[in-house]
């Protein structure tokens, strides 16, 4: 992989999984969206794999989708669009949703170190993993609703699982943001600690002890017992995403925000 997503002992045990842009607060670029998804298709067919932890460099998760990938897609929005609603051929992920769901489908527990902050992109990353282990003092949003936008990088697959829908709505609605501690209580991540990479290396390993056999098994089940038919979910997610992006008033939110004034909504 390149410097953009480090992946660490990809032939033990436990292998961590790292994104590397720490001077931007490991800002998510379309490159590294596409290096994030392809390290966990290839640990999928890493033998002798039990567990999978996932951080980022530099004392933060991530800030979300780096600002200068959004002013790029908003001058080819009509091709954006149309890549967002019709998925590769055999694929029920679109190219924003795939580094999200790829965790999902790996069939050894993921768990998520966040530091700093986790936020909009960032957040959906972390949300699909199996476990998230959160500093107390982390700042966790689903930030989206700042640009005029919902989440769309598969939050249907996570976020149906781990909370009531009017919590749901409440975060999706005004991109709070929440403190490590108020997360919990929101039942967006697992537990707190004060060294989140510490403790999910220690919960990896403790997993890795277990049979391997037994842990695919219970990551399996749990996943159906909570779940649902995903494709529709993720096909609904980039509709309504593509029907926001470059309307009057998700250019108005954005144009306020830039210049830090009052929106002015149709």
């Amino acid at each position: 992989m390149s410097a953009l997503v480090s992946v660490i002992n990809e032939t033990g045990p436990v292998a961590e999984v790292q994104l590397n842009r720490p001077e931007k607060k490991n800002a998510v670029t379309l490159e590294l969206l596409a290096e994030l998804a392809a390290a966990g298709e290839a640990l999928a067919d890493q033998p002798g794999l039990r567990a999978v932890v996932l951080s980022g460099a530099g004392g933060d998760f991530s800030a979300g989708m780096d600002t200068g990938v959004l002013m790029q897609m908003a001058g080819r929005l009509d091709e954006v669009k149309a890549e967002m609603v019709a998925p590769p051929d055999g694929a029920i992920a679109n190219r924003f949703q795939r580094p999200a769901q790829v965790w999902q489908e790996l069939r050894v527990p993921v768990i998520a170190a966040i530091e700093g902050v986790c936020f909009g992109a960032g957040m959906q990353i972390a949300l699909a993993a199996d476990f998230r282990i959160a500093a107390p003092e982390a700042k966790l949003s689903i930030m989206e609703a700042k640009w005029g936008l919902i989440p769309d990088m598969g939050i249907s697959l996570s976020l149906p699982r781990l909370m009531p829908v009017d919590r749901a709505k409440a975060l999706i609605m005004t991109g709070r943001v929440l403190s490590g501690r108020e997360a919990l209580d929101e039942g967006l991540v697992t537990r707190v600690a004060e060294d989140p990479l510490a403790a999910a290396r220690e919960f990896a390993e403790e997993l890795a002890e277990k049979s391997p056999d037994a842990v695919r098994a219970g990551k399996t089940l749990a996943d159906a017992l909570w779940g649902r038919d995903v494709a529709p979910d993720l096909a609904l997610e980039a509709r309504l995403q593509a029907d926001l992006m470059g309307a009057p008033n998700q250019v108005e939110t954005v144009m306020a925000h830039m210049q830090k004034r009052p929106a002015v909504y149709k």
